[in-house]
């Protein structure tokens, strides 16, 4: 009896199995940001603070970017397992990895006429932007480490062998943030020292990745037969799957970055306050993901096995557990935001301009966990033409309202348009979304 046909204590025990490291090891990446950002916050100006933010948020548009490498090699590593297709599931990451490190290979060669773009694009202060460019010029080197475990991390976690993927994630987390304090607090080299940590860190994961692959490897082909490897249909599918999900990555990033500089329009402080909220975003988000990657891996082993059954079940059970979890979040921020605001950045300016903003992050939780919930599902069924097609019309929707709420309220315009962002992602694909059961077969 499969765990979604048990007694429902057996399916949540499931969900809390396949999530709780996922959340752990989620939430280790922003504390990593949160270390990031209050030790710079410890020197005496912002423009540290803002350079981190600027710098990472470049980062964020070449690597997150290419967070298709991990969710699209999850679902069809999901779908292969619930399909019982060794060869294939080993066939998953083979491909992955081969586009990982060849993408990797390409930043590094193009992070001239890159970082000219992303620069020219960004409008801080004279001192933001000399910090925000000594970050770039470091942290560009972790590119195929980064890839790599993205790669990494997919497989894993569509192996259901969500343990492990705490283990890298912690591995990568906590060399990251000693070297941090080393680095800054130790031998005083700043922003530079943010950086070199999370370059060094990164190859570090990557050791950790590619030994725990090897590890499960005899459970499948560790290198298929060229044939299988290139089949025409697999790679069309692989190729299809990740430009979907680029574009709706890209989007996504392009979202927030969009938010970081006009952020920094409106001045070094409310740059600052605006990281450390986004820092608290991060905070729930990541553990939202816990629950959308759950509903991710048994979405897509349910796809491959063919049940509505199972695919109804994972919905259910997981986005339960996770709107317990946007509501308590939102009551912990509400509660202890400003004590946390103030553990953030010793300058009071920035201090009270967070707290003046926070009741936006308080309701940023239950109005953004259904796009989480449904980007679990979809990417679970490598439905990326719907995924694609709901960022862009959000994107579109944020585009507007930045253009007319900013110049009315400011920041205070700034944060509506983000909010009106999440909330129409989650609705274009709740519109969508019962198209999914429809392709499956009925249960007997």
């Amino acid at each position: 009896m499969s765990p979604s046909r048990a007694d429902p204590t057996g399916r949540h025990r499931r969900v809390w199995r396949l999530a709780a490291p996922i959340i752990l090891s989620g939430l280790s990446v922003p504390l990593l940001g949160a270390v990031d950002t209050a030790v710079v916050g410890r020197l005496p100006d912002a423009a540290y603070i803002g350079g981190v933010a600027v710098g990472a948020m470049i980062f964020d548009f070449l690597y997150w970017g290419f967070g298709f490498l991990r969710m699209a090699t999850s679902g069809f590593t999901a779908q292969a397992q619930g399909a019982g297709d060794a060869i294939e599931t080993g066939a998953a990451l083979d491909r992955s990895l081969m586009l990982a490190f060849a993408l990797g290979l390409a930043i590094l060669l193009l992070q001239m006429p890159a970082g000219l773009l992303a620069f020219s694009l960004l409008h801080g202060s004279p001192a933001v932007e000399s910090q925000a460019h000594l970050y770039f010029t470091i942290r560009v080197w972790s590119a195929p480490a980064t890839l790599g475990v993205y790669a990494l991390l997919g497989w894993l976690l569509g192996l259901q062998r969500t343990g492990l993927v705490l283990l890298v994630e912690l591995a990568l987390n906590s060399i990251n943030i000693l070297l941090d304090l080393l680095f800054v607090l130790g031998f005083g080299w700043g922003v530079a020292g943010v950086a070199t940590a999370s370059v060094l860190a990164e190859y570090a994961a990557l050791a950790v990745g590619l030994g725990l692959a090897f590890r499960l490897g005899h459970r499948f082909a560790w290198w298929p037969a060229r044939g299988r490897l290139f089949a025409r249909e697999r790679m069309t599918a692989l190729l299809r799957v990740n430009g979907n999900v680029f574009i709706r990555t890209l989007s996504l990033v392009f979202a927030v970055a969009l938010f970081t500089a006009i952020g920094a329009r409106l001045g070094d402080a409310t740059l600052a306050a605006n990281a450390i909220l986004m820092n608290f975003f991060a905070f729930v988000s990541y553990g939202l993901d816990g629950f959308a990657n759950t509903a991710q891996t048994l979405v897509g082993a349910a796809t491959g096995a063919g049940s509505r059954r199972d695919y109804r079940a994972a919905i259910r059970d997981t986005t339960l557990w996770a709107l317990i979890l946007a509501a308590g979040a939102s009551l912990v921020l509400a509660l202890l935001g400003p004590w946390l605001i103030e553990l953030y950045s010793v300058n009071a300016l920035v201090q009270s301009t967070a707290k003046t903003y926070l009741p936006w992050m308080i309701a940023m939780p239950l109005l953004s966990v259904w796009c989480f919930q449904l980007d679990g599902i979809f990417i679970g069924a490598t439905r990326s033409r719907e995924m694609r097609n709901g960022m862009l019309l959000a994107l579109l929707g944020e585009l507007v309202a930045l253009w007319i709420l900013v110049p009315l309220w400011g920041n205070n315009g700034l944060w509506l348009s983000m909010t009106l962002f999440v909330t129409l992602r989650g609705l274009t694909l709740g519109v969508w979304l019962p198209r999914i059961e429809r392709s499956l077969p009925a249960d007997a």
